[in-house]
């Protein structure tokens, strides 16, 4: 069953469900990171891990996460400090992989160890370490990574800088296809073939984006835009469960994509 760990008292008083079991079963997960609720429909064997600047549902078979929520603000970006990799403390061994697991995987494989929540996003703050937890890492496309993801993201944190306001942002791996495993890994695990994101505002402007990890750095991201209905059934996950109407407005041009 999904395991709840909480950390700190500011994530605590942020979460309110019913049991251990209840966050991915019959019970709601209550967090900041995640506007209209957070993704359900994950499997039962996630753990649910809520950390100050991000909630992710960690896959005990993949030892990916099959989603992250984050949210970013004026306030939490900064510029990007060092990457310290760790395992998840929380996590069993068996359950996340480890820095050892990679290494060799960017020669043999043309991957980086690819933030879910990015670490500019959130080095204004105390907790900008908690990104490099490789709970919150997958293996992804090097040219992805550093190309088309990456201008995503500076986006993100450009929109709530010019909005002086939250992006409320859901990713995620999806597993389309087989690709190749980290070389060097111990355990058993799956490499994404393809990424997704979510973004969103408070006033109900939405924009989404899948790109496969082995896209070229030349990528235009606005050219791997989807609806949010599409990534939902490629991932297989509700994403905003207590969302009472779908009448979302485009946000993609706050984003700097053309209509």
């Amino acid at each position: 069953m999904p395991i709840l760990r909480l950390f700190a008292a500011a994530a605590a008083a942020s979460l309110a469900c019913a049991g251990p079991a209840s966050a991915q079963v019959g019970g709601e997960l209550h967090t900041f990171h995640c506007l209209h609720g957070c993704p359900i429909g994950a499997p039962a064997i996630d753990d649910i891990v809520v950390r100050e600047i991000y909630t992710l549902a960690s896959n005990d078979l993949t030892k990916m996460a099959d989603w992250v929520a984050y949210r970013v603000t004026p306030a939490t970006i900064g510029k990007s400090a060092e990457r310290d990799w760790q395992p998840d403390p929380w996590l069993d061994p068996a359950e996340t992989l480890e820095e050892a697991d990679y290494v060799g995987a960017p020669a043999a494989l043309g991957v980086d160890r690819g933030h879910q929540t990015p670490l500019a996003a959130f080095s204004g703050t105390p907790f900008a370490a908690d990104t490099n937890i490789l709970s919150n890492i997958t293996p992804q496309g090097s040219a992805l990574n550093q190309g088309p993801w990456n201008r995503l993201e500076e986006r993100e944190r450009t929109l709530a800088q010019l909005e002086n306001g939250a992006a409320y942002v859901l990713t995620g791996p999806l597993f389309e296809r087989v690709m190749p495993p980290l070389p060097k890994a111990d355990e058993r695990h799956r490499v994404p073939s393809a990424y997704w994101k979510v973004i969103a505002t408070a006033d109900g402007r939405v924009a989404a984006f899948i790109m496969d990890t082995a896209a070229p750095r030349t990528l235009d991201y606005c050219a791997a835009r989807v609806t949010v209905e599409e990534v939902e059934l490629r991932s297989r996950l509700a994403l905003f469960p207590r969302l009472r109407t779908r009448t979302l407005r485009d946000l993609s041009q706050s984003l700097g994509c053309r209509p």
